[in-house]
């Protein structure tokens, strides 16, 4: 039977669009459905984050050709420094040490959909079908049949969800969730300040939580700043000055005045492992699959990890003219990313739990730790390749590589 679509999303986010993109550019045929329209989700409202892209995710956006899209608006990451609280022992990355270019970049979340919606309208592989969303489907031998909540039925060889946390479509297809609330929130503000950050990303750990300092264009840095669950409510209903007060305890004098540029978003911090990423023609990737604390800044690359490895298992069954769909194909997937979700997984809720408390004897320890592998080079240098995302097993587009 004729197929409507090689492969149907659901979900128009950032993965959503870049896996679109991502196979539409090596020809195959692609349906993007979302419950929302696109052109809302670009104004500066929706959402205020920003997200750190590591050294191999950058690659990646670099192979596929979106990179030119968004890398103007990009701050490169030259150093990042690590304290707990504003102790004078700390944690310092330099990519000068390796000399292998920035750690990595930040860039506004609104500046990343702005350039994959372009990218997205200009490729004539992709069909958006918006506002819309899947009510149920029926996988069959060689296709799956999806239903939309307007009745219509679509077909493809592959369902992927790229939903978000609270995926419907995971829902639908019984795939259970390993959840864990850290009862904190996650508070993400820009703020100006009079001074040249250097492209130096801080994170600093308080017994509420972390509070990171990072980067972006034109004396801005975008500031999550991580309360108890209680508490940042309270610091969410501030008025304009008496935030700034507060903002300015965390922040320190370094960078000299500082203010916010008046939006203010709250999130919730959970970590969530989906049990399986597949079933019979569909898998999960991104934060549908998995969500992890924002400690180390590595959520969204986990998410364009799992797409740079999709992209790979199923271009190369397409250029066999095998079946993109089949359950080889996804294990293959699969088996791939779990371990690498996970351990990051492990490691940022460990990171989470030490961090987030004040007992002296571990806050004592924890300082010494840091200090210590500071004046460990090689031990350095290790972490540095993890912050960039050049450790382990890495498909073809993680390395610079065209698929």
């Amino acid at each position: 039977m004729g197929l409507d679509s090689d492969v149907i999303i659901s979900g128009s986010g950032v993965a959503g669009m870049t896996l679109a993109l991502g196979l539409a550019r090596q020809g195959l045929k692609c349906t993007l459905i979302d419950r929302m329209d696109l052109a809302p989700t670009l104004n500066d409202e929706f959402d205020g984050r920003s997200y750190a892209i590591s050294h191999a995710p950058y690659m990646m956006l670099e192979s596929l050709g979106l990179w030119e899209k968004i890398g103007s608006e990009a701050q490169p990451i030259n150093e990042i420094r690590v304290t707990d609280g504003f102790s004078p022992l700390y944690l310092h990355f330099d990519e000068k040490e390796l000399g292998e270019g920035p750690l990595g970049y930040m860039v506004e979340v609104r500046h990343i959909r702005k350039g994959l919606y372009d990218a997205l309208t200009a490729e004539k592989n992709i069909t958006l079908l918006m506002p819309e969303h899947v009510t149920g489907c029926r996988a069959s031998i060689g296709h799956t049949e999806v239903t939309l909540s307007n009745g219509k039925k679509i077909t493809a060889s592959l369902l992927v969800a790229a939903e978000g946390r609270h995926s419907p479509l995971r829902d639908l297809h019984g795939i259970k969730c390993r959840t864990w609330n850290y009862h904190q929130q996650g508070i993400v503000t820009t703020v100006e300040h009079e001074l040249d950050h250097g492209g130096i990303a801080h994170e600093r750990f308080f017994p509420g939580g972390p509070f990171a300092i990072l980067p972006l264009r034109n004396n801005r840095s975008s500031i999550v700043w991580t309360e108890p669950e209680d508490l940042a409510p309270t610091i969410m209903g501030l008025s304009e000055d008496a935030f700034n007060r507060e903002l300015a305890k965390k922040f320190g004098d370094f960078l000299g005045e500082v203010r916010s540029l008046g939006q203010r978003w709250c999130y919730p911090l959970t970590l969530q492992l989906a049990d399986r990423y597949t079933a019979n023609r569909f898998c999960l990737v991104g934060d549908s699959a998995h969500g992890i604390h924002p400690i180390a800044g590595q959520g969204f690359n986990l998410g364009l990890r799992d797409i740079a490895v999709l992209l790979e298992v199923i271009v190369d069954r397409a250029r066999l003219g095998g079946d993109i769909g089949a359950a080889d194909v996804l294990d293959h997937y699969a088996r791939w990313r779990r371990t690498d979700n996970v351990t990051l997984a492990v490691v940022t809720d460990g990171l989470t739990r030490l961090f987030s408390n004040d007992i002296a004897p571990v806050r004592l320890a924890r300082r010494v730790g840091l200090g210590l592998v500071n004046e460990i080079p090689p031990l350095r240098k290790f972490f540095m390749r993890h912050a960039r995302g050049t450790v382990g097993e890495l498909p073809r587009l993680l390395k610079g590589e065209a698929l």
